[in-house]
């Protein structure tokens, strides 16, 4: 496996790209989290949203089991931490807004089961690497900006967060591979030409088939 490639793991795939390959195939170690403070964990609930997530991931992979198990297991940290409704409008883009209330729902529900999906299939065991979250967040406007790093046997890679407050929690927008690529226009690239070609209900059903495919 590449190294380069583990900076995957902590976002939704790109299913666009030709000759994509899930990772953590062939038994490659997964994670193991950094724990805060009690302390760091209350002074930010920016931070302890991130670190709540990892705490959850990390028991996942620990148990292990099927890609449909972890899935089930994921799924309420994943809609607790990840404002999906928002991170699904801005993957789509500007024509988001403008379709129809059944169209946005579907893309939702596709987005939100693909982020899972993502997560249940590529983080599948327990290996010994390791997650660890910064205590401080960093406040831009009205959002929070959340970094930690994972360390393999081979480097350290940056994952840094941006959160936004939704009826008073703090939830994750967009995740920054490497410090500094946002994941979100990468998938609004990603998405566009399925978009143009296939309209909402082209990109759903392509957005689906591809969680189909980690989950089976």
């Amino acid at each position: 496996m590449n190294p380069r490639h583990y900076g995957a793991r902590l976002a939704v795939p790109v299913f666009s790209t030709p000759g994509w390959t899930p990772l953590l195939r062939g038994g490659a170690p997964a994670a193991t989290v950094a724990t805060l403070p009690a302390r760091a964990q209350a002074a930010d609930p920016a931070v302890a949203q991130v670190q709540g997530f990892y705490n959850t991931l990390l028991a996942a992979m620990k148990q292990g089991g099927s890609a449909k198990g972890r899935y089930d297991r994921l799924k309420p940290v994943v809609e607790k931490a990840f404002d999906l409704p928002a991170m699904t409008a801005t993957a789509v883009g500007p024509t988001f807004a403008g379709m129809s209330d059944a169209d946005r729902t579907a893309l939702v529900e596709a987005f939100s089961r693909m982020t899972i999906a993502n997560y249940a299939k590529n983080f599948d065991s327990f290996g010994g690497e390791s997650f660890t979250v910064d205590p401080a967040a960093i406040t831009r406007g009205s959002d929070r900006f959340v970094k930690s790093t994972m360390k393999t046997s081979r480097e350290t890679i940056a994952f840094n967060y941006r959160l936004h407050q939704v009826d008073g929690a703090w939830k994750v927008t967009d995740v920054y591979l490497a410090g500094n690529i946002s994941q979100m226009a990468q998938k609004r690239s990603d998405f566009a030409s399925t978009l143009a070609s296939g309209g909402p209900q082209g990109l759903a059903k392509r957005i689906n088939a591809l969680s189909d495919q980690m989950l089976g």
